[in-house]
């Protein structure tokens, strides 16, 4: 559900990071409106920038639980429970910067990239539709999304309040990937923390082995590499989603003279 105070939060961090302007390319017809009235008045445009997303991808904080956005892959499918909300939020704002309309086919999820799509089937009587991330929640027991009333409604969910669901990922940036488009790689990049350098390769490995489960999240890892002719053995963690969250760790001073290194790496996306 869209909690007031999540929502203030990554508001303020859009407003701080924001240069202003929607997406001009991307655009949602995501209305519950008639294709005649929907033509007239053109499809709404969403909020879809870099800066956006560098707020949204940021870990926060609710009621003592911490959440890490996630980067996910067109195929990616999710089940649990959903639920949704209506008129006590229409017209106010979502986490990413919009203004919820409960007649829209949105939905609120913990952890997904602003603007992936999704296609949701309630499991009960398997129907299904698209539905588009542009806010956080809900933020109750094990609950994995939060419907837009109008979604709830074509899904048959509005009276049970809650129901099972299958989430699958097909598409982002308010764009549904054309089928067969993830069968492609696409290149990634990956964020590590160094930590130390040894010349010495049991004294790197013991190191690693001290920082092997960081926080519960991070694992170490040890690259043998050349250092002015000779070997040296550097030790990183890993684990970290988004640049902002390797920045944030090392911010908290846990290791000094700690940095970030990013790779990367091929990754083969899922398809149908």
């Amino acid at each position: 559900m869209l909690s007031q105070k999540i929502s203030l939060i990554a508001f303020a961090f859009f407003i701080l990071f924001s240069i202003g302007g929607c997406s001009s390319r991307n655009e949602y017809i995501g209305s519950s409106k008639s294709n005649a009235k929907s033509n007239m008045e053109g499809s709404p445009k969403i909020i879809d920038s870099p800066n956006m997303h560098r707020a949204t991808m940021r870990p926060y904080t609710i009621d003592g639980k911490t959440y890490q956005p996630t980067m996910v892959s067109v195929g990616d499918y999710f089940s649990g429970v959903a639920s949704w909300y209506g008129k006590d939020f229409h017209g106010k704002k979502t986490s990413n910067g919009e203004v919820y309309d409960m007649n829209d086919m949105t939905a609120a999820h913990k952890t997904l990239p602003m603007n992936t799509m999704l296609k949701v089937t309630n499991l009960k009587n398997n129907k299904t539709l698209v539905v588009r991330v542009n806010d956080r929640g809900p933020f109750v027991g094990s609950r994995i999304i939060d419907l837009s009333y109008v979604a709830a409604t074509r899904l048959d969910l509005v009276a049970q309040v809650t129901g099972p669901v299958g989430l699958e990922v097909i598409g982002f940036a308010g764009i549904v990937a054309p089928k067969g488009a993830a069968k492609e790689s696409v290149e990634v990049d990956d964020y590590l923390v160094q930590i130390g350098a040894f010349r010495n390769k049991d004294g790197a490995q013991r190191f690693a082995q001290s920082n092997a489960n960081v926080n519960n999240r991070y694992t170490s890892v040890i690259k043998e590499g050349i250092f002015e002719k000779e070997p040296i053995y550097r030790v990183s963690l890993k684990g970290f989603k988004t640049i902002d969250e390797a920045e944030d760790f090392i911010a908290k001073g846990l290791y000094k003279g700690s940095f970030i290194v990013k790779e990367k790496y091929v990754r083969k996306t899922k398809s149908d």
